[in-house]
Parts: C-alpha cells; sequence; structure tokens
C-alpha cells in the first residue's frame, strides 16, 4: 500500500473548521473541538495537519495532572521543563505565542479529571498567546466540556467526524492501492466498513494481497468470492464475501 495522506471529506470539514478558527471575532476564541467516533480518522487527519503547519502535537494521556502536561509539552518544544509550574508555564507562553505554534491535544477526554484542571492550563496557555488550540476527542466529549462554560465559551467551531462516503473510499483506494480495485468492489468496502477509515485501509491491503497471489494488478468483487475482506469487531467474525456477491 503506498504511504501518503488522503484528502476525504473529513479533512476538507477540518481544514473549514480552522480557516473559521483563524478568522474568529474574539481573540480569546481561539480553541477548536474535533470529534467522532473511532476509525473516522480523526487522529490521522489532525497529525497531518500537525506536520504540516509545525503544530506541538501531544497525546493525552489518564495520568496528567497541569504539571506533567507542561513538562511533556516543554519537551516536545525542546525547552527546560525544571523548575518552578510557573516558570514553565512562562517559557512555553513565550515560545509558542512568540513563534504562534498550534497546538493539539489528541484524547482530550484525559483533561478533564479533577474538575478538568488540565484543560484549564491548556485554556490559559491559549487565553495568554491566542494561538489556535485544536481539541480531538470521542463523540461525547463535547457534552462533557460544556459542563465548563469557561472553557466551552471559548471553543470557536465544533468539527464532527462522519463515517467516510462512497466517494471518499474509491478516492483512497484509488490513491493507496498498488493494484486496481474494481468499482464494485470499492462499493463492498464502503458497505462493510460502515465508513470506517481503519477497516477501509485493511480491506485495501487485503485486496492488494489476493490481487498479488492471483499475479494480477487488478482485483474486482468477484475475485474475492469465499475470502474475508473485513472482520466484525464487535461480533468478532469474519466477513466473507459470498459466491453469489460477484453476480451483483
Amino acid at each position: 500500500m503506498k504511504k501518503q495522506f488522503v484528502k476525504t471529506s473529513n479533512y476538507e470539514r477540518f481544514r473549514t473548521g480552522i480557516s473559521a478558527v483563524e478568522n474568529r471575532g474574539a481573540a480569546e476564541a481561539s480553541l477548536m473541538l474535533v470529534t467522532g467516533e473511532a476509525g473516522y480518522g480523526k487522529s490521522a487527519t489532525v497529525d497531518q495537519w500537525a506536520i504540516q503547519t509545525g503544530a506541538a502535537y501531544l497525546r493525552a494521556k489518564v495520568e496528567w495532572t497541569p504539571r506533567y502536561f507542561m513538562t511533556e509539552l516543554a519537551e516536545s518544544l525542546k525547552l527546560d521543563s525544571r523548575g518552578r509550574a510557573k516558570d514553565v508555564f512562562g517559557r512555553i507562553a513565550g515560545f509558542i505565542g512568540g513563534q504562534q505554534i498550534p497546538l493539539v491535544i489528541d484524547e482530550v477526554e484525559h483533561c478533564l479529571r479533577d474538575n478538568a484542571q488540565v484543560l484549564e492550563a491548556i485554556r490559559d496557555l491559549s487565553d495568554l498567546t491566542e494561538v489556535l488550540v485544536v481539541l480531538v476527542g470521542m463523540e461525547q466529549v463535547q457534552a462533557r466540556i460544556a459542563r465548563h462554560a469557561q472553557i466551552s465559551s471559548r471553543i470557536a467551531k465544533v468539527v464532527t467526524f462522519m463515517p467516510a462516503t462512497e466517494d471518499d473510499v474509491l478516492i483512497t483506494c484509488n490513491q493507496l492501492a498498488e493494484v486496481k480495485i474494481a468499482n464494485d468492489l470499492v462499493m463492498e468496502i464502503h458497505r462493510q466498513s460502515a465508513g470506517r477509515m481503519r477497516e477501509i485501509m485493511n480491506a485495501i491491503a487485503t485486496c492488494e494481497r489476493t490481487a498479488h497471489r492471483n499475479g494480477t494488478d487488478k482485483i474486482a468483487l468477484s475475485d474475492m468470492a469465499g475470502q474475508t475482506l473485513t472482520h466484525d469487531w464487535q461480533a468478532r467474525r469474519p466477513r466473507v464475501i459470498k459466491q453469489a456477491a460477484g453476480a451483483r
């Protein structure tokens, strides 16, 4: 499978959200929340954007405290993380504020412990520096953040990742697969995956292996008859293409 990033409809939705925050009216409303179910490509999209823009990217941990968060952020920025928390905060604020380095916090759910003290520290940092902060979490996190008005009022945009569309799957197959995947198989990948990018990627890899095993550079739905295309992780069983499926 080719190693490149595919710009799906979720990516375009994310980029539109970034533009909305960048053009916000209230300077302190510099937070953007990205939500959605697991497997829709949130982390991959935000990680790609962080690489492109030079943003600081951190994955929150269950054990995070405000000091633990600042230590990790300082180290990721190659700043001195020693000394009083006030001093570390000052170094971070001066550095990211001076260079306007965006900040990404993935798995933001872990920042809501102890009355959201870690998220409060992130808010303090964004208030002082006015840098764009992208918070990434599961779909339920928006309601949890809403309980903290001083934080939720600073979220300028909420972007919800949706299941990949048929066009998204077609684009992904065309750009990533090292073999030609026929449209009928693309549609079956979309149906079985329910639009989850993780399953789509696994299905593409399966199609490639089958095509290579058959000594060909293209594959259709009929070529996968009797074989597993994806796995139903909830039922813990493979999804097998039926023999009759090739006649669809």
